[in-house]
């Protein structure tokens, strides 16, 4: 019984990392479509920016932007807790200057440098030896993908 439980273990834990993995980027992704939501909703600039604004491992909030940077006036409509240090969390954006996704009013992903330049690339969480990422196009729709399975989920800014 004892030799059924320890060849079994390895597989265990797998199956947990990977169910972390999966819940923690369904959890990014569903940030990604309430931002662009509630951009919708309010016909204003909504953003997701890391906590520390410059790691998504340290968290992220969802704010509605005062100006096009962020400030302690912007009002938070939601805050995710600072991940593990276990996670590895990269993201390749057309503006790599900070760590944010941001929507205007009409849906569509723009930067923080023009409201007219569409903001469009990639978010990769890694967990162990698993990868999920969330992929932004220039419209700004985000789609979840995992690379293992699937060709089209590649770290590129434009691929999308």
């Amino acid at each position: 019984m004892c030799l059924l439980v320890t060849l079994g273990l390895p597989s265990f834990s797998h199956l947990i990392q990977r169910q972390k993995l999966k819940a923690t980027a369904t959890e990014f992704y569903a940030a990604v479509n309430l931002t662009r939501a509630e951009a919708i909703r309010r016909c204003a600039q909504v953003s997701l920016i890391a906590l520390d604004h410059k790691d998504w491992n340290s968290g992220w909030k969802i704010i509605i932007n005062e100006s096009d940077e962020p400030s302690s006036n912007d009002h938070i409509l939601f805050q995710h807790e600072p991940l593990t240090d276990t996670y590895q969390i990269t993201h390749n954006f057309t503006d790599s200057s900070q760590t944010y996704i941001s929507y205007s009013g009409q849906g569509r992903s723009r930067t923080n440098l023009s409201s007219q330049q569409p903001l469009a690339g990639t978010v990769s969480m890694t967990l162990g030896e698993m990868t999920k990422r969330i992929k932004v196009n220039f419209l700004g729709r985000a789609r979840l993908c995992d690379p293992t399975t699937d060709i089209t989920c590649n770290d590129s800014q434009t691929n999308n």
